[in-house]
């Protein structure tokens, strides 16, 4: 079977491309917009953060409440029928439409006000549906119907669980009362009953959620490529209805390294490799096949995760250490993992930053698995001198970024780059044309440094070019700044409404451009 073809993408979260009629965040509805341009822009794809549902309170897309549910934050209201049915925007009462300009107006998500604005509107959706619609047995009850028993094997549970924790103030299921926490069958059908209509509530939400989902991704007109987070919180769906699979006597995190005398605690539960082999990794299976039906292909966050977890008991008496702990039986178990999410379907890519051993990489290449190379991370490490890796010398099977949601913008990241690094990287080939005469200082980051550094990413030798929307454009603006708490994190959205990216003069010259360099690179 021939591998995929060359091809270049664009790399952004989706809550950073709103519309003018978002409601403060980028929403499924704003895809069509995004995929426009970049279809424009001559790219093949997509690469989204992951849109699962995050815990309550919580701003990052990797704080994953369950690999199930998508987050309705993300639901666009003005495409709603019952909303429109209810007087759309204009019947907002005063107070909602006060806090729908805020959220409009805000230069940044506010990720609280948002989700506090949409969930009071969904809900008197929710009731205009249940009487009119559920009520009078309509079709548009129908199709609700069929989509609760399609998806009852993930969405009960989960239904279940949003629903009793609402109930319960967001508190952690562990700190529920101990029937409901451990799952005591007579509790749990007293719950269903009493919560009923939360219940429905919740499976609503989520039969809205991904009915905008597919039709954006019909209209988008690129593949879309998602994210699938390591692990998901301890204080999620999955764990409450499974806990026999997962380990609640430790967490997961990584061990003192350069950057951390103490290593880093990521407080999210371990998965029992034993338990899940013995019944043929089927909770990993099913997330797969969810997966699969929501994108085109997906990223695999930390990958070396699939092969080994390093646990951190919570009892300090016990040993640190890797699990499974030795080689053989991680690169069986990885090797295992991978193959589930090949054989969805799915286009696979794999995040292998940071530590990773020879043997993941060997298991990676058997299985023709890309991963990533991020310019400025690729050089020659055992080499005198440490020279950079030019991108025409990168594995065909490898995905060429100039950075990461993690990392600084390439713009500052240019600017903080020795005076002797600079003269090693303007060195490569690819970047003939910001060579300088020895000894001169080097080029500031003007548009014409940012152009060469991403002409040589799309004309390098990687099947997968994926390109942060900042990078494209060279602006000094950032995702995440990883092992920081801000409101900065997570919250960025572009200065133009995705809506208007093609009434922009700028916008339409980045197109032009990219879609000429990915013509002459045939991607």
């Amino acid at each position: 079977m021939a591998p995929p073809p060359r091809q270049c993408g664009i790399g952004v979260p989706l809550f950073s491309v709103p519309s003018s009629a978002s409601w403060g965040i980028g929403e499924f509805a704003d895809l069509p917009a995004f995929g426009s341009w970049c279809r424009a822009a001559g790219q093949r794809y997509v690469q989204l953060l992951p849109l699962n549902e995050i815990s309550p309170g919580e701003t990052s897309p990797y704080s994953s409440m369950t690999a199930m549910a998508l987050d309705p934050i993300y639901v666009h209201l003005p495409a709603m029928e019952d909303f429109a049915a209810l007087g759309g925007e204009a019947a907002l009462s005063p107070e909602d439409r006060t806090l729908l300009h805020a959220v409009r107006s805000a230069s940044r998500v506010a990720y609280a006000d948002v989700r506090r604005l949409k969930l009071r509107v969904m809900r008197q959706c929710f009731v205009r549906f249940h009487a009119q619609e559920l009520g009078q047995g309509t079709a548009r009850a129908s199709a609700f119907r069929a989509y609760e028993s399609r998806e009852s094997w993930w969405l009960d549970g989960y239904a279940t669980f949003r629903a009793i924790h609402a109930a319960q103030e967001e508190r952690a299921w562990w700190d529920w009362p101990p029937a409901l926490a451990g799952s005591d069958p007579t509790a749990l059908q007293d719950a269903r009953i009493a919560l009923s209509l939360e219940r429905e509530f919740r499976a609503w939400l989520q039969w809205v959620a991904e009915g905008q989902w597919q039709e954006a991704r019909r209209l988008a007109g690129v593949r879309v490529l998602g994210d699938l987070p390591f692990m998901i919180s301890g204080d999620s769906p999955d764990v409450w209805t499974r806990r026999e699979q997962f380990r609640l006597d430790a967490t997961v995190g990584v061990p003192p390294d350069a950057f951390s005398e103490t290593g880093q605690d990521w407080g999210l539960p371990p998965w029992r490799w034993d338990v899940m082999r013995g019944n043929g990794f089927q909770w990993i299976r099913l997330r797969a096949r969810r997966t699969a039906t929501l994108f085109d292909g997906v990223r695999i966050d930390h990958l070396v995760g699939l092969y080994r977890i390093y646990m951190r008991p919570l009892d300090p008496a016990q040993l640190r250490e890797f699990s499974p702990a030795d080689e053989a039986t991680q690169s069986q178990l990885g090797a295992a993992l991978l193959n589930i999410y090949l054989s969805s379907g799915l286009e696979v890519v794999a995040e292998d930053l940071g530590t990773v051993p020879d043997f993941v990489r060997w298991s990676m290449a058997r299985l023709g698995v890309p991963g990533f190379k991020v310019m400025r991370w690729e050089r020659a490490w055992h080499t005198d001198g440490q020279p950079f890796v030019d991108p025409s010398a990168y594995p065909e099977a490898s995905v060429a970024l100039s950075g990461t949601h993690d990392t600084e913008s390439l713009a500052q990241w240019w600017r903080d780059l020795s005076d002797a690094d600079h003269a090693a990287f303007v060195a490569l080939p690819s970047l003939a044309s910001l060579q300088r005469a020895k000894g001169a200082p080097p080029p500031p980051f003007v548009p014409d440094v940012r152009d060469a550094l991403l002409r040589a990413l799309i004309a390098g030798a990687s099947r997968y070019v994926m390109l942060p929307l900042q990078d494209v454009f060279g602006w000094d603006v950032r995702i995440n700044t990883p092992a920081t708490v801000n409101d900065a994190n997570w919250t960025w959205t572009t200065p133009i409404a995705v809506d208007r990216w093609r009434e922009s003069e700028e916008w339409v010259e980045r197109a032009e451009t990219l879609a000429t360099w990915c013509r002459a690179s045939s991607r």
